[in-house]
């Protein structure tokens, strides 16, 4: 077995050889939104971690371009799946899309079998927190019903599969069995006969265990650095609306300048997936200000967007939002011409004033951002906005 034998570019990967069996497995970790959407008998269910597995034609020496997906492939791939679905985080704890992918490079018989352990070295590599390596083992029967005698198969090859009368795959930790399948040609085993392919594979498997723990001894305590970053934020689901913003403006806005991805679910958990920390910083930032609320008293930078002549200035601040500066309290002296303060575009500081939760608008002040000049009178303070119907 050998774990990084591919470049750093691939986030991990192993080589796990069986005798003339030999797989090349490759662990690729993804943002949320790329998992994979799948309709079974039970409806349509989202998979966190997928494994595919590539069987070519030349791994068994033949000539043929076969390019479609056989039951092999199917079969195979779920199988080593499944062996390490128990294993896995989950998407709360380490919320990425998981892949592993096995190339079988050389096969006499157990190719799943080393897909299962090479998936599980490649995972380790990558960083990915599995609670115990799995490894696992094909087991065989030989028998004679009549004579009732029989031979179990440790690790069967191609011949003893095509020639026996059981293929049994066995999958597990240290501690305990994740996955089996079989197939037999007789009409059942007697329960000590299984018993004791229980037995066998589980001895087996340790073994395989160990030589597989001699290259990469525990999970790597960091993801490699070419894996993209994941951060989640939680915001009240109510301003959901406010991150995607109308027609998707604000989302597409964020990831397109910042070249991160956003999933957000109906919880109104948020995740931000950026390909370094410095964009991770900046969305995450970008979005907390999106939803945060303004708080009277604290001075916020603001753009002006809008002039209304004589009534005052709109501005936006705290990720996109609307304030109304009234032509009063750009400064303390009298103001007769809006644009003779500011101008669209002009970058400002205002202190907030008002704000009204139900509705939620806001009123920011210009002047108030510093201290009254000596000497000038105050004037009675403007009467806060309402809200509500119409007075008759």
């Amino acid at each position: 077995a050998m774990v990084d034998v591919l470049p750093d570019i691939v986030h991990g990967s192993a080589l796990f050889q069986r005798g003339e069996t030999q797989g090349l497995t490759t662990c690729t970790l993804g943002s949320p939104g790329d998992k994979q959407l799948v309709e079974g008998m039970e409806g349509e269910k989202e998979l966190h971690y997928m494994h595919h597995y590539n069987f070519p034609p030349f791994s068994v020496g033949e000539t043929s371009n076969r390019l479609f997906v056989g039951n092999r492939e199917i079969g195979h791939g779920n199988l080593a799946q499944k062996a390490l679905e128990p294993v896995l985080p989950s998407a709360e704890d380490f919320p990425y899309t998981i892949r592993t992918v096995t190339e079988i490079l050389e096969s006499n018989g157990s190719s799943s079998m080393a897909a299962t352990c090479g998936s599980t070295l490649a995972l380790m590599a990558a960083g990915v927190p599995i609670s115990s390596p799995v490894s696992g083992i094909a087991m065989g029967l030989m028998s004679d019903e009549e004579k009732g005698k029989y031979i179990i198969l440790s690790d069967l090859q191609d011949e003893e599969d095509f020639g026996g009368d059981m293929d049994f795959k066995v999958t597990g930790t240290k501690t305990g069995i994740t996955a089996i399948q079989m197939d037999i040609k007789i009409k059942g085993l007697p329960d000590s006969v299984f018993e004791e392919a229980l037995e066998r594979a589980r001895i087996g498997r340790l073994e395989i265990m160990d030589a597989m723990l001699a290259v990469i001894p525990e999970v790597r305590g960091s993801l490699s650095p070419r894996a993209p970053r994941i951060e989640s934020i939680q915001i009240n689901p109510e301003d959901i609306r406010l991150v995607i913003g109308k027609g998707g403006e604000t989302i597409q806005k964020i990831t397109g300048d910042l070249g991160v991805e956003i999933d957000i679910e109906d919880s109104g958990l948020v995740f931000v997936t950026a390909p370094d920390g410095d964009s991770m910083q900046k969305a995450s930032e970008w979005i907390q200000k999106i939803v945060a609320k303004p708080e009277v008293g604290v001075v916020y930078d603001c753009n002006v967007v809008r002039i209304i002549d004589g009534i005052g200035a709109i501005v936006e601040f705290l990720g996109g939002k609307d304030a109304m500066i009234h032509i009063s309290e750009l400064q303390w002296k009298r103001t007769e011409n809006v644009e003779d303060i500011v101008k669209v575009g002009d970058q400002v500081k205002a202190k907030c004033v008002e704000y009204n939760a139900s509705d939620g608008k806001t009123r920011l002040s210009i002047k108030q951002t510093t201290e009254r000049p000596e000497g000038m009178p105050e004037r009675p303070s403007r009467p806060p906005h309402r809200s509500g119907p119409p007075r008759r």
